[in-house]
């Protein structure tokens, strides 16, 4: 029995998806079913019931979950001594990261850390903020980088690390008046959105009930430099982060409507239960230098 198939064990029940936990482990879907088919086989037991709707914990699969959990958390701590006693700080540690809005202060950590904790090997993995999120819960990642969605999570300790402004785009010359958008007009032209779980597509959906209209059209697009490219060609209006945005405009590519239309926290988080793990503890305090 190895750890790792104990943490895909864990995640899979409580995410209740071979899918979901595949993602917040990094990890393809047939190596998370191999994890659990072994674990099984080992124990001489069935852990999980299969259904249409994911994976549901068996009575033997819900009494092993709670020992499980146990063991991962013996495992951490028996890390976290052996790094004590060999004196200093190192050791791996997992970092879960949104590519656009955390990749400053990313950078700015991982060469703060080749500085001053070389012994520190730091592993970025990246995803949502949800996944971020629920990742982090779960074991997979030691901490990470996100935006606020709003929600909070008490088990989780946070430090806000920046603050980020959308601002809404559109076509070069679509209007005369790009201080005052005309709300009806634009709801008749498409809107290239993310998914609702991100920063961009929480900042779409409040403008659209803070202005009473639904877009006749969305054209569903994950990455901004795509977004910031259909705007300047005139496919549709769109959010875009500060530095896009500006960049685009004094290209003369796009046109900024309105001023900022949003404003989103973004955090650095891990498990309170954690916050004496020396790897943590090291990492968290030159995020706070960073960030003076």
């Amino acid at each position: 029995m190895e750890i790792y198939q104990l943490r895909t064990f864990v995640t899979v029940a409580w995410e209740g998806s071979i899918t979901r936990a595949s993602e917040l482990l990094f990890l393809s879907q047939p190596a998370v079913s191999a994890h659990i088919k072994t674990l099984e086989d080992e124990l001489g037991l069935v852990l999980f019931d299969r259904t249409p709707r994911g994976m549901s914990l068996t009575g033997h699969g819900a009494k092993l979950l709670e020992k499980a959990e146990q063991m991962l958390t013996l495992h951490r701590d028996l890390m976290d001594e052996a790094r004590r006693i060999k004196g200093g700080v190192s050791g791996k540690i997992h970092v879960g990261s949104n590519r656009s809005t955390s990749a400053l202060m990313v950078g700015k950590l991982l060469t703060r850390l080749a500085e001053i904790a070389p012994d520190i090997e730091v592993a970025l993995e990246y995803g949502s903020s949800s996944e971020i999120v629920r990742s982090i819960r779960s074991g997979g990642l030691d901490a990470g980088f996100y935006t606020d969605d709003g929600n909070q999570a008490t088990e989780l300790e946070t430090i806000e690390v920046d603050r980020i402004e959308i601002f809404l785009a559109a076509p070069r010359d679509w209007t005369h008046d790009p201080a005052r958008p005309h709300w009806h007009r634009l709801a008749r032209m498409p809107w290239i959105c993310p998914a609702s779980n991100t920063c961009c597509g929480r900042a779409a959906e409040a403008l659209f009930e803070r202005n009473g209209f639904r877009p006749e059209k969305l054209v569903s697009v994950d990455q901004e430099t795509v977004t910031r490219t259909l705007i300047a060609g005139g496919v549709g209006v769109g959010l875009l982060h500060t530095d896009t945005a500006k960049e685009a405009e004094a290209k003369g590519e796009i046109q900024l409507l309105g001023g900022v239309q949003y404003e989103v926290r973004v955090l650095f988080a891990y498990l309170c239960r954690r916050a004496q793990d020396p790897l943590l503890e090291a990492v968290s305090t030159e995020v706070r230098n960073i960030i003076g």
